[in-house]
C-alpha cells in the first residue's frame, strides 16, 4: 500500500500527476465537491447567522467511503485541489467529511502540472486557507439565497427552467437599464466626407476630411465646390512603429481572444483550457495574474532559440498592477 495519498479534483489530472510521483504515492480524484448544499431545500439557516447545511449526495457516498478507507491506511494525505476558492473549499470539505487527522494532512498547490511544479509543491506544503474557504462559502450561500428564492418566480412569470443568481440578476438589470437609455436617446445626424485619390503614377489611396457637417446639404456644397480640383500632398511622414506582444493571458483575455479569433463560447474555451491544464500543457487558467514562473520563461526562451534563433528571443517580465 502506498504511504502517501494525494487527492485531486479530476481523474484526468490524477493520471497525469501519478506519473510524476512514483510508487510511494497513490493519486485519487474527488470528482469535484464531495459535499454541497441540499438540492431540495434552501440549506441555509437564515436565523442562525446564515449557517450552511452540507450533505454528501447519494452518488458520492461510495467515493467518500473509498477515500476514507485509503486515508486510514496512508501515512500522509495530500490535498491537491486547485489554487482558487473552489479548490480550497474542496480541500476543506475533504478534510471535514473524511475526518482527516490534521497532523498527517497537508495542503499543496501548483499552477502547472509538470514534474518540477508537483515536486516543488510537495516540498512546500501549507495549511488550508480558511479565508478562501469562507469566501467560497459566502459566494455559495449568496447564490442559494438569491437563486433558490428568485428562480421559481421566473418559472411562473416567464419560462420554466430559467435560473437567477447573484451575478445573473445584477447583469440583467444593467442590460435593462442600458436598453432603456437607448430607447430614450435622441440621435443627432452628422456627415463625414471620405475621398479616394489617384496619384500621377496611378496609385490609389483614401483620405478622410478632419471635420463633420451637420447637414447633408452642407456636405454636398463642400463636395460640389471641390469637384474637379487638383490636390497636392503637402507632406509625407514615415515612422518606425514598435509593436509589443500582448501580456500572458488572464482568464478574461483568454476568453476574449478565443471568442474573437476562434468564435468559441466562454464554456467551450474553459472546457478546452481545463483539458490542456490537466494534461500539463498550460498553467492554471483561472487567474488575474500575468506573472510567469522562471521555469516557464526559461522553457519558452530555449524553444524559441532552438527553432528560430537567438535574435528572436527577448525575455519580458510582466507584472500585474496590484
Amino acid at each position: 500500500m502506498a504511504k502517501n495519498l494525494v487527492i485531486v479534483e479530476s481523474p484526468a489530472k490524477a493520471k497525469t500527476i501519478e506519473k510524476f510521483l512514483g510508487k510511494d504515492f497513490k493519486v485519487e480524484s474527488s470528482f469535484g465537491h464531495i459535499a454541497d448544499l441540499p438540492s431540495k431545500e434552501l440549506g441555509v439557516d437564515v436565523e442562525n447567522d446564515f449557517n450552511p447545511k452540507y450533505i454528501v449526495d447519494e452518488d458520492k457516498k461510495a467515493l467518500v467511503k473509498k477515500l476514507k478507507a485509503l486515508a486510514k491506511k496512508a501515512d500522509t494525505i495530500w490535498l491537491a485541489s486547485d489554487e482558487d476558492r473552489e479548490g480550497e473549499a474542496i480541500s476543506w470539505h475533504l478534510a471535514e467529511t473524511l475526518d482527516l487527522d490534521r497532523s498527517k494532512t497537508k495542503r499543496i498547490v501548483f499552477n502547472s502540472i509538470t514534474k518540477s511544479a508537483i515536486q516543488k509543491a510537495i516540498e512546500n506544503p501549507r495549511e488550508i486557507n480558511y479565508n478562501l474557504v469562507n469566501a467560497q462559502q459566502a459566494r455559495r450561500v449568496l447564490d442559494r439565497l438569491v437563486g433558490y428564492e428568485l428562480s421559481p418566480v421566473l418559472w411562473k412569470k416567464i419560462k420554466p427552467g430559467l435560473s437567477a443568481g447573484r451575478v445573473q440578476s445584477v447583469s440583467v438589470r444593467l442590460i435593462v437599464e442600458r436598453e432603456r437609455d437607448i430607447e430614450v436617446f435622441n440621435p443627432e445626424a452628422s456627415y463625414k466626407v471620405v475621398a479616394e485619390f489617384k496619384t500621377v503614377n496611378g496609385n490609389v489611396f483614401g483620405a478622410k476630411l478632419g471635420k463633420s457637417f451637420q447637414t447633408k446639404a452642407e456636405a454636398q456644397v463642400f463636395l460640389n465646390k471641390n469637384a474637379g480640383s487638383l490636390f497636392n500632398v503637402a507632406s509625407l511622414d514615415k515612422k518606425l512603429a514598435k509593436k509589443s506582444p500582448a501580456a500572458p493571458f488572464t482568464t478574461s483575455t483568454l476568453q476574449q481572444e478565443a471568442s474573437r479569433k476562434l468564435y468559441f463560447s466562454v464554456a467551450r474555451t474553459m472546457q478546452v483550457a481545463q483539458r490542456l491544464y490537466e494534461a500539463g500543457l498550460i498553467t492554471y487558467m483561472r487567474t488575474d495574474s500575468v506573472n510567469l514562473s522562471g521555469e516557464a520563461i526559461g522553457a519558452a526562451k530555449d524553444t524559441i532559440i532552438q527553432n528560430y534563433g537567438e535574435k528572436y528571443s527577448k525575455v519580458r517580465n510582466y507584472k500585474g498592477k496590484s
